[in-house]
């Protein structure tokens, strides 16, 4: 949740924008492991005014938004295939909760195309049960754009100290929610 009193920011119009006028973007997330317990992780590319300008920590799962009417579990696989190629997978388990992240002050109003004060996750684990070289993520499959540049397989308890920091607590609580799958 946002700290109350957070201040307006100025968008990309140069308007200042409240970030507590802005809904959070619909989106999923992707826990993917592998055979020994370990979590598929890409390294971000990184664009100008994105969410992770100026991060240092760009180490993230797969994630995505939903697209209107689209059921989260459609979402989850389809994000999956986009950034990844990964088709080779079986459902773990699903979270039950919806997970938020706030954005930075800095970014508000620029970030996720200047619309959203952050995001909203369900977060899906998968088995990925196929061989790498089905993996392709620069470029990915069917003409989308490139979001990683480089991928590993990844200990589960890393991943919180891998992300951004403002996603860091989301991290925390998929790493919680989906640590006994890792055994």
């Amino acid at each position: 949740m946002m700290e109350s009193g957070m201040s307006k920011h100025k968008g990309p119009t140069g308007a200042m924008v409240d970030p507590e006028s802005l809904p959070y973007r619909p989106c999923v997330g992707l826990m993917v492991l592998n055979k020994a317990g370990l979590v598929w992780a890409g390294r971000r590319i990184v664009i100008p005014g994105d969410e992770m300008d100026g991060a240092t920590q760009l180490w993230q799962m797969p994630q995505g938004g939903i697209d209107k009417g689209e059921d989260p579990a459609q979402a989850a696989l389809r994000e999956l295939y986009e950034e990844t190629g990964m088709t080779s997978v079986s459902l773990l388990e699903e979270a039950s909760d919806w997970i938020n992240y706030d954005l930075p002050p800095h970014l508000v109003g620029l970030a996720l195309k200047g619309k959203y004060r952050g995001q909203t996750q369900k977060w899906f684990a998968y088995r990925f049960e196929g061989d790498e070289s089905e993996i392709a993520i620069n470029p990915p499959p069917g003409g989308h754009t490139a979001e990683f540049d480089c991928w590993e397989w990844k200990p589960m308890a890393d991943l919180p100290n891998l992300i951004v920091p403002f996603k860091r607590k989301v991290y925390e609580q998929v790493v919680a929610t989906f640590r006994h799958l890792a055994a």
